[in-house]
């Protein structure tokens, strides 16, 4: 089976662990829910944790506004109304009222609290693999906290034990530094619990919290810390750059050498636009596909997350990796004699990475479960933040940040670089934005090294590096939350 880890438990897991809702930031406990009858067994920790995970599948929409955010893609969609929260990110007019913050927000915390649920109980049943269990939840509440600090900054941060209803009144906002350090304390328990390869596909490794660890330490700047623990991600002998980088985003190259980490999809549950964080498969996928498309190779979609000719013309003549990551529809049609729909902010490319292709097995709404699994942390992608950490470390090293940055460029079919110091911290900027296109990392990359208000029209200096608490989790928690500064 192309998925081994497939969440057909979750449904029924969600009720037994006492999560009402996957969008509620506190859970509501119904009467009969008792704890006492949960958490007797390994099963019972091994189903929690499938629940867990469950939460993932929702980041596919953290995934699309980080590139429409950022100065990859447009909105695009139907027309300047089509969901008109994506439409206010693009344009840096969002408000605390954005109910796509809201749904990340909300989705994040959900995830949060399935974690906190087992780690609330991990005391009380033991079996052989119980550290293993722990280091798994611990990442994920790690992977969750990470993005809810990235999108909000200083967020609420409850440990080993859910948010119930009511309590929301009595937390604070936690300051995101302390809120990394626990991110830190997650990932660090996590590497040395988990194993370096695990039997089930999508399962959380050693690598995998190794490489979220060198993340977290490269957006608090603290790059030597950043650049060992990459080191070893590297040094394993666990990954490698895939050799042919035109498979790299097919639906049957999935959980490959590359993959660190990938976030599962499926498509055997569907969603509908009221529920959409329901899909077990990739939503975002039919958000970014070709309008009204016939022709050969792909499907139709919604015609969302647009690249815009600028991140075109960033890729080097020669680089592989430009029909990967963009598709040409004028080209393409050209050439094939496909016929599609021009939407709103139509600018001729797609994100080819995510989008629907023709045979990918489908027994929902095609545009909305795609089992395409997302890429979350791709090998290339250590090996650039490693590069990066390197050359802006203290002591920098630039034989080593060149030897990892030019292996991704000689992957593409690029020369070598040879710069050192600020020209390559360039270098490596530019880098990463032609390998990681339409993969959501851009105005966070942005954000952090201080290149946002220069590179994103209408982005804010003091304003846009967060965006604002949804406004009715201030009102749900009694007012007592500052908002974010600028909203």
């Amino acid at each position: 089976m192309k998925k081994n880890i497939k969440y057909l438990l979750a449904a029924a897991v969600i009720l037994t662990i006492a999560v009402a809702c996957s969008d509620d930031f506190v859970d509501v406990s119904s009467p009969d829910q008792n704890s006492e009858d949960f958490f007797n067994s390994e099963e019972d920790y091994q189903d929690a944790l499938i629940a867990a995970y469950d939460l993932l599948q929702s980041t596919y929409l953290n995934v699309m506004l980080g590139e429409i955010a950022s100065d990859n893609t447009l909105a695009g969609g139907e027309s300047a109304t089509d969901v008109p929260g994506i439409q206010e990110i693009d344009d840096m007019r969002h408000t605390p009222v954005n109910q796509q913050l809201r749904d990340i927000w909300s989705w994040m915390y959900a995830g949060v609290n399935r974690a906190n649920y087992i780690l609330e109980f991990q005391d009380k049943t033991d079996f052989p693999t119980k550290n293993e269990v722990i280091g798994q939840a611990r990442f994920l509440r790690a992977y969750y906290y990470f993005e809810l600090v990235k999108w909000f900054g200083d967020v609420p941060l409850a440990v080993d034990k859910r948010i119930q209803f009511g309590e929301q009144f009595n937390i604070d906002r936690t300051p995101k530094a302390e809120v990394y350090g626990q991110i830190e304390q997650d990932l660090i328990y996590a590497s040395d619990n988990l194993p370096a390869v695990q039997t089930e596909a999508g399962r959380i490794t050693k690598g995998a919290a190794q490489a979220l660890l060198g993340k977290a330490y490269l957006f608090q700047n603290k790059f030597a810390e950043a650049a060992a623990v990459l080191d070893q991600v590297i040094n394993s002998g666990q990954y490698d750059l895939l050799a042919d980088y035109t498979t790299m985003f097919e639906n049957d190259n999935e959980n490959n050498i590359e993959s660190v980490f990938e976030v599962q999809y499926s498509d055997e549950e569907g969603a509908g636009f009221g529920c959409l964080q329901c899909s077990e498969g990739n939503v975002a996928v039919g958000f970014n596909g070709i309008r009204n498309y016939s022709g050969p190779v792909f499907e139709s979609g919604f015609s969302f997350n647009v690249p815009v000719q600028e991140v075109v013309d960033a890729f080097e003549d020669g680089d592989i990796r430009k029909d990967v990551a963009i598709l040409d529809i004028e080209a393409w049609a050209a050439e094939t004699g496909a016929t599609y729909a021009t939407g709103f902010e139509h600018t001729g490319y797609f994100n080819r990475k995510y989008i629907s292709r023709q045979g990918d097995l489908n027994t929902g709404d095609a545009n909305l479960t795609n089992p395409n699994n997302y890429r979350a942390i791709r090998f290339a992608d250590v090996l650039l933040m490693a590069a990066e950490a390197h050359n802006r470390k203290p002591s920098a090293d630039d034989s080593q940040a060149r030897a990892y940055l030019n292996r991704v460029r000689n992957r593409a079919e690029l020369p070598d670089v040879t710069d050192s110091g600020s020209s390559l911290t360039d270098a490596i900027y530019q880098e990463r934005r032609v390998e990681l296109v339409g993969e959501g990392h851009h105005f966070f990359d942005l954000v952090r090294t201080g290149r946002a208000a220069s590179e994103i029209d209408g982005f804010q200096s003091g304003k846009h590096e967060l965006f604002p608490i949804p406004s009715i989790e201030i009102e749900l928690a009694g007012n007592r939350w500052e908002q974010n500064p600028g909203y």
